[in-house]
């Protein structure tokens, strides 16, 4: 799988991987938390059409892709450590003001942030997002119990996206090599484990408590986290708007990149200023 050229930076007591394309306003681009996941194979789609609005910038989470991965006999990997390096990170690129773009995981991180340090989210978009209590379905235990293997690897795929969609074998290839990298493996390990202890779930309260302006967005199928999830953000977050998009299970910015891209930006390129000063909301 191809990929743009990579800029590690520090963010607290390690290092940062990410890539990033087009100038602008800045976009982070957060991903989940399957096995192989990181900002390369589950952005690449969207970040030519992002790049041409925007300054796109994909980050690896603590422990996936090519950010560290500490030893966790040392390192607890859990949400506050990820939304922790969340923060470090937008604060290491001096950045004041940005908007979050998350998927599963990756949204729990963004709303962690949302809620942690309001001052540095312009603008929040959870798609398939955690962060609310989650049945352990068949498509989640496949990401949760994932062995390590090629076959592994395509339940996983096959878990999160729709029936139609047909991963390359590059795809397979490369998650399968980054997950099985020893020190990524480990990290991989003791991150579910968290998962399964602990859930990906904020408290009502504390979501209610984010006023920041927010997209939904979710696959109508989605398998791992219930289009129920999306209504029930909706009714939680005061600020916020969805799209529910057919025929698509939980990886919307690979399923369907462009129709995500679209919708993510023109929501993005939709507000200036105080919405509630104008008299519109959502705008």
């Amino acid at each position: 799988m191809s990929s743009l050229p990579g800029t590690l930076i520090k963010t607290g007591e390690f290092q940062t991987h990410y890539i990033e394309q087009g100038a602008g306003e800045p976009v982070i681009l957060v991903h989940g938390g399957g096995a192989g996941a990181d900002g390369t194979s589950n952005w690449t789609g969207c970040l030519p059409f992002f790049a041409k609005r925007k300054r796109a910038i994909a980050v690896d989470l603590v422990g996936f892709g090519h950010s560290d991965a500490p030893d966790p006999a040392g390192f607890t990997y859990s949400q506050d450590a990820r939304n922790a390096q969340l923060i470090a990170f937008i604060e290491a690129l001096g950045l004041e003001k940005v908007s979050l773009v998350g998927n599963s995981m990756g949204g729990a991180t963004s709303l962690g942030v949302a809620m942690q340090r309001p001052d540095l989210v312009e603008n929040l978009v959870l798609m398939g997002s955690a962060g609310l209590p989650t049945p352990v379905s068949t498509s989640l235990g496949a990401i949760l119990n994932y062995d390590f293997t090629v076959d592994g690897m395509r339940r996983i795929i096959a878990a999160l996206a729709n029936p139609h969609f047909h991963a390359t074998e590059d795809q397979v290839r490369y998650r399968h090599e980054l997950s099985v990298q020893p020190a990524t493996r480990a990290a991989y390990a003791a991150t579910m484990a968290w998962v399964r202890e602990h859930g990906l779930e904020y408290r009502t309260e504390q979501i209610e408590q984010v006023k920041t302006r927010t997209l939904v967005v979710h696959g109508k199928d989605d398998q791992v986290v219930p289009v129920t999830q999306a209504y029930k953000f909706l009714e939680l977050l005061e600020n916020s708007s969805g799209y529910v998009i057919p025929n698509c299970r939980h990886w919307a910015m690979i399923e369907y990149p462009e129709l995500f891209s679209a919708v993510t930006l023109d929501f993005l390129d939709g507000y200036r200023g105080d919405a509630a000063s104008s008299g519109t909301p959502g705008r």
